[in-house]
């Protein structure tokens, strides 16, 4: 990949050609007030996160605030970890603010500009100037100069929309998707997949910098060897000596199209009957789809059987504004390894009518199906899953496998939605555990025990802790299943029981952390400080809590050696990471 491809390269300063609205004047002071911030929010090597000017210490740039509506992509409904931060300010969402202190901005509203985008924001959003002042253009490439409507301004930012692309960037592709720019479940299919690999490298590169204010070795650094010499031969001291934390390319995937196993897809109605697809832009309206270039295509398979059964059955759709219909969501899972498949309906009532026409139809023309469920959910909340789930036909659970260990997936049990790049991941964990065989270890955050089993086949004895009870049932499960006898699993939070496990004399060499995307709770990481294992290593799936993370254990006596951006979500702007810590000295 040449450098400047994907936004890689030296800062520097848009410039821009405006056109104004007829009748609004643009007053042009504080130039030097917005020198100065065009300082402070330079945008490194091509593509870093422009500051906002303010930096609460209790938020990062994840959290920066985006636009309601407007030109902004509505997600459907994901799985947790493939959500987008979506918090607003008060500010940001305040129609009643006075423009008193807008009034000075080099553009208004509605203005037309022409800029050079010289960065893409953590939400694949273009980042452009005009006169210092930053706009954020949704389907906009670094290295492009475009042609833009002004859509909101604020004190120190503003979005505006993608009108003509006056020069392309060599990174665009025509996103093969028909429905791309109406769902947003996607954000990057317009940039070519390598680009979007090195954009992900250099978006963990700039928070590591920028957040955990730590020292990036250059990709073409001696470093680099050398750290997987030292990592080769398991000397951690070496490793902790060497300057500059390496970031290593992107794993990405060989097909990046239909790694998807859930799909979880609202329900509706229309002129025509039941739909199911992704909500329009800006709305709670759904818009029917017949296919997802992402999803495997068993799923699209059984949510279209489902709605065609659905509209021949006569079966209403759930409406969230009046609180009747039946059918609220259809949740398919998909085995990749094994071909098993489940089929949840989330119904609002515990009736189904035609039940037995409804699974005997689905039961003849999708065979693989091994497990049909209802989940009862009444409650007035876009939440999908309640309490209630029982079993319509075949089993309560499916099985699959992530390298070859054997995994039972329930309704609403957590499972990777990219099994492909999940063994990816987790073997990459292994890795940097560096395990023996003689090692403890503790897994916090375990969840069904993934991680935790895939390291029990290397280690010597393995804790993992979760506070969720269900997800350390499925965790014990799953290491009978397994027949693995050398972990142990416990409910509760990781900053409680570990703290426990250590008066029982248990302490660990290695440390395992996959936290959600808020990141580690504090007192977990005065916890590993206290017990000062060997070995940390951090599955993150939020490089800017990560960062924040990174710069309190570099603190508290950690060096960070590496990290590794792994691609589980290709065409969004979704990235995990696995990073390497080792104790000084």
């Amino acid at each position: 990949m040449t450098n400047n491809r994907s936004g890689r390269g030296k800062s520097r300063r848009n410039t821009a050609t405006v056109t104004p609205v007829p009748g609004k004047q643009h007053n042009k002071t504080m130039q030097a007030k917005k020198d100065k911030e065009l300082e402070q929010s330079r945008v490194g090597v091509g593509n870093r996160m422009l500051r906002a000017g303010t930096e609460n210490k209790n938020e990062n740039m994840d959290d920066f605030p985006r636009k309601k509506g407007g030109n902004e992509r509505k997600p459907r409904r994901f799985s947790e970890n493939e959500r987008s931060n979506d918090g607003r300010s008060q500010e940001a969402s305040n129609p009643k603010r006075s423009s008193a202190e807008r009034s000075d901005l080099p553009v208004q509203k509605n203005d037309e500009a022409v800029i050079d985008i010289i960065g893409m924001n953590h939400d694949g959003e273009g980042v452009g100037r005009v006169e210092g002042f930053t706009l954020f253009v949704p389907g906009a490439l670094p290295g492009e100069k475009v042609r833009v409507k002004v859509l909101k301004t604020k004190k120190q930012y503003g979005y505006a929309k993608l009108l003509d692309i006056v020069q392309a960037s060599p990174d665009r592709i025509a996103a093969p998707c028909a429905i791309y720019d109406q769902c947003g479940g996607c954000q990057l299919q317009h940039m070519s997949y390598e680009a979007q690999l090195g954009w992900k490298r250099q978006h963990v590169v700039d928070v590591l910098e920028r957040i955990g204010k730590l020292s990036v070795a250059t990709e073409s650094s001696e470093d680099t060897a050398e750290v997987l010499a030292a990592s080769a031969d398991g000397n951690a001291d070496h490793m902790s000596r060497v300057q500059g934390v390496v970031v290593h390319p992107t794993l990405g995937m060989s097909e990046p199209w239909r790694y998807r196993n859930k799909a979880q897809v609202p329900i509706g109605v229309t002129e025509g009957g039941l739909v199911g697809g992704f909500y329009a832009r800006g709305s709670h309206r759904i818009v029917d789809m017949n296919t997802c270039l992402i999803q495997d295509e068993r799923n699209d398979e059984v949510v279209a059987r489902v709605k065609e059964i659905g509209r021949m059955l006569g079966i209403s759709a759930y409406n969230e504004e009046t609180g009747r219909g039946l059918l609220r969501h259809v949740v398919v899972k998909t085995a990749f390894r094994t071909g098993e498949m489940m089929l949840v309906l989330v119904t609002n009532g515990r009736d189904i009518p035609h039940a037995d026409a409804w699974i005997g139809s689905i039961r003849e023309h999708i065979p693989h199906v091994a497990s049909i469920c209802q989940n009862v959910n009444t409650k007035r909340t876009n939440v999908i899953f309640d309490d209630e789930t029982r079993v319509l036909w075949g089993r309560d659970v499916i099985y699959d496998y992530i390298g070859n260990v054997q995994f039972a997936i329930s309704a609403r049990s957590f499972y990777q939605v990219n099994p492909v790049q999940t063994e990816v991941l987790y073997s990459k964990t292994v890795e940097y555990a560096g395990l023996t065989g003689k090692e403890t270890v503790i897994d916090a955050y375990c969840g069904i025990g993934t991680i935790s089993l895939f390291l029990a086949q290397h280690a010597d004895q393995v804790y993992g802790v979760e506070i969720v009870k269900e997800a350390i049932d499925d965790a014990r499960s799953n290491a009978l299943l397994n027949e693995m006898r050398n972990v142990k699993f416990e409910v509760g939070a990781s900053e409680d029981v570990i703290p426990a496990w250590k008066e029982q004399g248990i302490t660990a060499d290695v440390i395992v952390v996959d936290p959600p995307r808020k990141g580690c709770d504090p007192r977990l990481l005065d916890t590993i400080l206290e017990m000062k294992p060997e070995r940390v290593v951090y599955v993150s799936c939020n490089p800017s809590t990560l960062a924040r993370d990174l710069r309190i254990l570099e603190d508290g006596g950690y060096s960070t050696v590496e990290v590794q951006p792994v691609d589980m979500f290709p065409h969004t702007v979704h990235v995990e990471s696995v990073a390497l810590l080792v104790r000084k000295g």
